[in-house]
């Protein structure tokens, strides 16, 4: 069990934020899954600020989503809390802050990972968010920004005195980015080091894992993000193996051309028809990685301009 606040999560099965692909068609997706948390992807205090249009669509949460986190990210304390408190009305449970993206525009910018090497720094903003804000405040880093610098087990601690109500912890570095081996020894130490709830994320690529990362870290929740691209089943997956033991069948290939039909529909009515089908291509595949003639139907799949013609082309006698 997972408590957030007010909001306790039953498994604690989280969906992982991630900049384009957990926009509000895919949070649905995964939420019917069995997903518990949904989070969005993260969004700039100071695109709020400056009202870009941009972060519209990427604040939009539907009312069927709840529990949901608001994911922010910046450097600085006092924009954050403003922009939060500006939010606070909006229809989002929690107030999470990106500490751990490795992207160089955001590092640059001594924002998402970078504020590992800034414990000082990180812990002002969460305070200021904490202060600002009714509803509860998470925090997402990772192992460190390197491996000598920017000590999870340390950071957690700061975190935890800045008052946030839980912690999600990504066992690689900043400098690993997504290669190497996640480190679950770091998340079990986080946890041994804090009484806030702890998230374990990385390498939960089954349900097997994700049950094997509760054992062996002692977490309270676990967060899925790269496993679960083209692969909502997932959650269904992680709910069936933590109640009965037993893992489902993997959807067969009808259960999947449904699926994508029904995500493309989605994501036109919420992109538009010219965006919507564009962003399905990379989510076509996600779906089909790893299964016979994944390749052509990639390359095929790239061309199409219409929801028609990508049923066409996964409807192809050829698969």
């Amino acid at each position: 069990m997972l408590k957030i606040g007010t909001i306790t999560l039953k498994h604690g099965i989280v969906l992982g934020p991630m900049a384009g692909v957990t926009d509000l068609p895919y949070r649905m997706l995964c939420k019917e899954m069995g997903c518990e948390l949904l989070y969005t992807e993260m969004v700039s205090a100071k695109a709020i600020y400056y009202k870009n249009k941009n972060t519209k669509p990427l604040l939009e949460v539907n009312e069927k989503e709840h529990p949901i986190a608001l994911q922010l990210f910046g450097s600085d304390p006092k924009l954050m809390a403003e922009m939060a408190k500006q939010l606070e009305q909006e229809p989002y449970d929690i107030f999470d802050v990106n500490m751990g993206c490795p992207v160089p525009k955001v590092v640059n910018n001594g924002e998402g990972s970078a504020l590992m090497k800034n414990p000082k720094l990180a812990g002002e903003i969460l305070s200021e968010l904490v202060k600002a804000v009714q509803k509860p405040v998470t925090v997402k880093f990772r192992k460190g920004f390197t491996e000598q610098i920017g000590d999870a087990v340390e950071f957690a601690k700061v975190a935890e005195q800045s008052g946030v109500s839980a912690i999600a912890v990504h066992g690689r570095t900043r400098e690993q980015y997504y290669s190497g081996k996640a480190d679950w020894d770091v998340i079990r130490r986080v946890k041994e080091a804090v009484s806030i709830p702890v998230i374990g994320n990385g390498d939960i690529v089954t349900a097997v894992d994700a049950k094997r990362m509760l054992d062996e870290t002692g977490c309270d929740g676990i967060m899925i993000a790269r496993a679960a691209r083209g692969n909502p089943w997932i959650f269904r997956e992680i709910t069936e193996y933590l109640e009965k033991g037993t893992v489902p069948k993997r959807p067969s290939w009808e259960e999947v051309v449904q699926m994508i039909l029904r995500h493309g529909r989605m994501q036109m009515e919420f992109s538009g028809e010219y965006m919507g089908i564009r962003q399905m291509r990379k989510h076509v595949a996600w779906y089909t990685a790893g299964m016979p003639h994944s390749a052509a139907i990639r390359r095929a799949s790239n061309e199409v301009e219409s929801l028609d013609q990508l049923e066409a082309i996964l409807r192809n006698e050829k698969w």
